[in-house]
């Protein structure tokens, strides 16, 4: 008998798929297995019986990665789980840094009491006009899971899209879409882009990645989107380019005290994967790692061993 410890809300959808050779503990003391998504699990000791850790998501950095492989513990994660979540997220965050959307909707409120309102928003409105997304060109970093169906539905939407990825290669670019332009060079990217989205994982190399020599290189009134990861752009470096009127607009599903303080940044509250559907194709999938893994030794998406 496997018991089963959850350090976050697992979705049952999950968590059903567990037969007889399974069981749930609140005792992570006892656990075989550890179902995860965003617990930080590196000041944790590690149980004496524990034998996998499955996390219901992409990203691992939230995990002692070598801890756990020098322990003989297996590491899954579920890579593209939760990319059309993520993608349609990113889709909304161009739209509404391309139109004054929440400013206009804010406006609304404001002025509800007004018994004139339908009359007086007529007036109001062309502070909140915007642009179109049609026809513009989005810089896509990181051509994986999420990167590769964002691509495709900018190139649905009308858009240009040109692509980078230090894993990919042209002949793998074309297959996502001919239309793609793939470029070797993020400096050969961030001259054409009216939009760039980041989707890498968070890594030494990738850290603060946007930085103030990235900046420089985008587009003046260049939209940055960031659904990945927070540590990847350069906070000091981005609010200078805001302040100087540079970046269109900031949109970030990670709140912390300096994006708060961006000019005309878009702060989204970690709502990527956060959908019905996302929660159960992650959890379905990391309880199937996990009991494939125990049943036989098989490995699909482990992450350090």
């Amino acid at each position: 008998m496997y018991k089963v410890h959850c350090l976050n809300n697992i979705s049952a959808k999950g968590l059903e798929l567990l037969d007889e050779n399974y069981q749930l503990t609140d005792n992570v003391e006892e656990a075989d297995v550890i179902l995860v998504r965003s617990a930080n699990m590196h000041e944790m000791d590690i149980p004496a019986n524990l034998k996998a850790v499955a996390r219901a998501g992409a990203g691992v950095n939230n995990i002692p990665l070598e801890k756990l492989a020098e322990a003989g513990v297996a590491v899954f994660n579920t890579p593209g789980a939760n990319a059309n979540a993520v993608k349609e997220l990113v889709l909304a965050g161009m739209l509404l840094a391309s139109r004054d959307i929440i400013g206009g909707v804010q406006w609304c409120r404001d002025n509800a009491a007004d018994e004139n309102i339908g009359k007086a928003a007529e007036k109001a409105k062309k502070q909140f006009a915007g642009t179109e997304i049609t026809g513009k060109t989005l810089g896509v970093i990181g051509l994986g899971a999420i990167g590769k169906l964002v691509a495709r539905a900018a190139e649905a939407l009308g858009m240009k899209v040109v692509g980078y990825d230090p894993y990919s290669s042209a002949e793998k670019a074309a297959e996502i879409s001919p239309n793609l332009v793939y470029v070797e060079d993020l400096a050969d990217l961030y001259p054409q882009a009216d939009f760039v989205t980041i989707h890498v994982p968070a890594t030494p190399a990738t850290k603060g990645m946007v930085d103030a020599e990235a900046l420089a290189q985008m587009k003046d009134d260049v939209v940055l989107l960031n659904f990945a990861r927070d540590t990847l752009v350069d906070d000091a470096a981005l609010t200078a380019a805001m302040e100087a009127g540079r970046v269109r607009a900031y949109v970030t599903d990670f709140a912390n005290p300096a994006v708060m303080q961006m000019p005309r940044a878009i702060v989204i509250p970690h709502l990527g994967a956060s959908t019905e559907e996302a929660e159960d194709n992650c959890a379905i999938m990391a309880v199937q790692e996990v009991m494939a893994y125990l049943a036989d030794g098989t490995k699909t998406h482990c992450v350090n061993m």
